[in-house]
């Protein structure tokens, strides 16, 4: 209570002839995303409950941090395994390593977004909005560790302002603003995302890890099989998480416990995640049938970033479909059409990002056929 009083004695100061009334909207932000809005509807009849979208995207949040964890851990163990160190290093070192790498990525991500934010609501004098939580948290985790935060902050500052600020803010945007950032540094900067350097974290930090020599590489399994060589890496390291790829992408484990999270919350939808798997699942058994890839089909649900763009990419409320039926059609499409680039081209291994983008774009389609659809059926029944 004594937090709340405090906020209430510092909101005069913020309204109409306040001395501080220019950053209204900063003072809600903090205050709406502390406390639930006291404000109720004036006119026509509303439900509400307890939880708004600040709550949900908080939740979000928590159901990624099982990611963050091991992804961490994860750049300490691909540190110590490339220097031949593994016997030697401790999980704390290891964890600790790792963890020192990925803050910084996640606080100029967080400064960059809201910035941004916050400044573009002062200069609309709107209230500050709630999307960039989940977005600023998603980004530091699909990116590769060794990315310059020069480079990141570019694209954060590009996906804000050009797939969610210029479209209305959230709840407008056509595209997933943190797929978006990603695409913008694949097409930007293909030489800091794709390729065989960029997976491990190199340098020392602090007196943590291990310097690797210049010239070390080290490929990601996809990135592996798309050279024509076979995949070094175990069924069991795939799905713990322990081989090369972007921070938050590696362990199916952790994006289960936040799949479980998101859909006991009834966060996500569990149909989108479903049908995601059903149409990489059947889309790779297709290949595998024809000998067009070496690799089993359910090893391409358990590599890349196929599960973590399944869990939090795909069913981004804003930009997935809407409708019951609609997201079915959604998920299959983007399952399929990651495997589908995988396979057939090879100079991009990965396609979960450019499947989960055609995605979004044709989701507003996807609803309005479903939605045409049951009109059609619904006047031949009144005819009848």
């Amino acid at each position: 209570m004594s937090l709340r009083n405090y906020l209430d004695k510092l909101r005069p100061n913020f309204e109409e002839g306040g001395k501080l009334h220019a950053f209204k909207s900063v003072y809600d932000g903090f205050d709406t995303f502390l406390y639930v809005p006291h404000e109720t509807s004036k006119s026509g009849t509303s439900i509400h409950d307890a939880i708004d979208s600040k709550r949900i995207m908080s939740m979000v949040v928590i159901a990624l941090i099982p990611a963050m964890l091991f992804g961490m851990y994860n750049i300490g163990y691909q540190n110590a395994m490339a220097a031949g160190k593994l016997g030697e290093a401790t999980f704390m070192g290891m964890f600790l390593y790792g963890a020192i790498a990925l803050l910084p990525k996640i606080v100029v991500s967080y400064l960059v977004g809201l910035g941004i934010e916050f400044a573009w609501a002062q200069w609309k004098g709107e209230e500050i909005q709630e999307g960039y939580l989940v977005s600023g948290f998603l980004i530091p985790l699909i990116v590769p560790v060794s990315l310059p935060l020069w480079m990141l902050a570019l694209a954060v500052a590009f996906a804000v302002i050009f797939t969610k600020e210029i479209f209305g803010g959230t709840g407008m945007n056509i595209f997933n603003v943190a797929l978006a950032a990603r695409a913008f540094l694949f097409f930007s900067y293909p030489g800091s995302m794709t390729g065989d350097t960029i997976w491990v974290e190199k340098e020392q930090i602090f007196g943590l890890g291990y310097t690797l020599p210049d010239g070390f590489t080290m490929a990601t399994p996809l990135g592996e099989i798309a050279q024509g060589a076979a995949a070094n890496a175990s069924l069991y390291d795939m799905i713990v998480g322990l081989i090369p790829g972007s921070v938050g992408e590696t362990s199916v484990i952790a994006i289960a416990i936040g799949a479980i999270i998101l859909i006991w919350t009834n966060i996500a939808s569990w149909k989108t995640m479903l049908s995601v798997f059903l149409g990489g699942g059947a889309m790779a058994l297709l290949f595998q049938s024809t000998g067009a890839t070496p690799l089993q089909w359910y090893e391409h649900i358990v590599l890349g970033g196929f599960c973590f763009g399944a869990v939090f990419m795909a069913t981004d409320p804003v930009t997935s479909a809407r409708t019951a039926c609609g997201k079915w059609f959604y998920g299959f499409l983007i399952g399929a059409m990651a495997v589908i680039i995988r396979v057939m081209n090879p100079g991009y291994p990965e396609g979960m990002m450019l499947a989960i983008l055609f995605g979004n774009m044709v989701a507003p389609l996807i609803d309005y056929c479903v939605v045409q659809s049951n009109i059609n059926k619904r006047a031949k029944r009144a005819k009848m």
